[in-house]
């Protein structure tokens, strides 16, 4: 008894020290994305991935929310899901949907049956804005298509990094003028490039090396770090075979997609491995049969 009290006084201050130099280091509460709060009109947005600048004029400003749009209080817990083929007939989507802050990545598909495997439920959303290009044209024709297709994310955000690179910019904003066009209930936000750098900064300091820079994905962990109690990841698994049944096993659970060489996912992925060992956080890798979570 006397060692299962002390192995839990170990993880929580495992956690809180993690947290603590999130705020310290990164504060996803004030700054994980641009808002009139932490970017007044006026001011000079440097973009985080390559030597731009752009001046926050009357129309940028008119465009970003007031302030933060998630609590400031500590949520309980919250499920970060990747799209990795692990997924794949893993029935983890009760487990994923019964957490009380759900992140997805890269405006992945929740329907066609994928529910019962990854679940329905979206508090935020990223989206590449190479997805935005590819499947819908730019946003030049297919509008329509797409506010339909991410509605399935209910009165989610769809964080966008309008201030990565410059191509990123006008996507973006055609991804928020048309969510507004239409009336969408999903709401788009800009990542905040400050934090993205500082995120970049605090992990290199931490000896995570991503090759350029750190995926949405881990991005995305770090925020809920900050942000929740118990942190709960899916679908992340960047190799080609099943830890368990050692088959096979594709990119994404809804496509065979190759995997980009621009992030370092196996390095990311023994860094979540890490953090799982020391109690931070909890990665899932197996099925999820009822309420019985399946763990790594």
């Amino acid at each position: 008894m006397l060692w299962n009290k002390s192995l839990l006084l170990y993880l929580l201050l495992c956690l809180s020290l993690h947290r603590s130099l999130l705020i310290t280091n990164c504060n996803g509460f004030q700054k994980a994305f641009v808002t009139q709060a932490n970017t007044p009109l006026g001011t000079t947005i440097r973009y985080d991935a390559e030597k731009r600048e752009r001046v926050v004029n009357e129309d940028l400003f008119s465009n970003i929310p007031k302030d933060i749009h998630f609590s400031n209080k500590i949520l309980d817990t919250c499920a970060v899901v990747g799209n990795g083929g692990i997924l794949v007939n893993s029935s983890c989507g009760e487990a994923i949907d019964s957490a009380q802050f759900v992140i997805r990545c890269n405006l992945p598909p929740l329907d066609k049956g994928f529910g019962k495997h990854v679940g329905r439920k979206t508090n935020i959303v990223t989206a590449n804005p190479t997805i935005i290009v590819k499947k819908y044209g730019s946003l030049q024709h297919r509008r329509r298509q797409f506010v339909d297709d991410v509605s399935i994310y209910g009165d989610s955000l769809m964080f966008l990094p309008a201030f990565s690179f410059a191509f990123c910019t006008g996507l973006s904003m055609s991804a928020l003028y048309t969510l507004e066009d239409f009336r969408s209930s999903v709401k788009a936000v800009f990542l905040n490039p400050e934090y993205l750098k500082s995120l970049d900064v605090f992990w290199r300091s931490q000896k995570l090396n991503p090759r350029v820079r750190i995926s949405s994905g881990f991005m995305m962990v770090s925020l809920a770090l900050e942000i929740c109690n118990n942190v709960d990841i899916y679908g992340f698994w960047p190799f080609a075979y099943h830890p368990h049944s050692f088959q096979p096993v594709t990119n994404h659970y809804y496509d065979d997609q190759k995997a980009s060489s621009f992030h370092a996912m196996p390095a990311e992925f023994a860094y979540l491995i890490k953090l799982h060992n020391e109690g931070v956080l909890r990665v899932h890798l197996g099925e999820c049969p009822g309420d019985k979570f399946s763990l790594f």
